[in-house]
Formats: structure tokens, C-alpha cells, sequence
């Protein structure tokens, strides 16, 4: 379940983007530490919104799969491109 404050509205990229910024901050070592503990956990929300619309997005590869009796389930394999 999302926290209140957590975005799940955004898309991947928008996430991805933000998550960025948020390692690019956490990585320059200026905040004191209780902003960057918040600032952590501000990345790993990003990080679970991420994995969820990744999920989802698999999800739909799945079942959009077409074989030649029509649309079959498929687990998707990048190694079949």
C-alpha cells in the first residue's frame, strides 16, 4: 500500500528521473543526515514505484503476446528479440 505522500500517479520516466536526482544529492555528501535519511526514503518510494509500473508493464508484455492461434500467454524473454 502507497504511503500518503507517495506519487503513484507519476510515470516510469518521471520516476526514474526524480530517482536520479535523488542519488545525484545523496551522493554529493552535503546534507546533514536527517535530510539524508529523508532523502533516502524519498528514493526507495521512487524506487518501488518504479519496480511497480515495470511490473505492469511486463504484465501487459505477457498477455500481448501473439502466436499463430491468436493471443497466448507468453512470459516475455528479452533473449527472444
Amino acid at each position: 500500500m502507497p504511503k500518503k505522500d507517495e506519487k503513484t500517479d507519476i510515470t516510469y520516466e518521471q520516476a526514474a528521473l526524480e530517482l536520479e536526482s535523488v542519488v545525484n544529492m545523496l551522493e554529493s555528501g552535503d546534507l546533514p543526515l536527517e535530510e539524508s535519511i529523508k532523502v533516502f526514503e524519498k528514493g526507495i518510494s521512487l524506487v518501488r514505484i518504479c519496480n511497480k509500473k515495470l511490473d505492469d508493464i511486463e504484465k501487459r508484455i505477457t498477455l500481448l503476446m501473439e502466436g499463430k492461434d491468436g493471443i497466448i500467454e507468453k512470459d516475455f524473454n528479452p533473449d527472444d528479440l
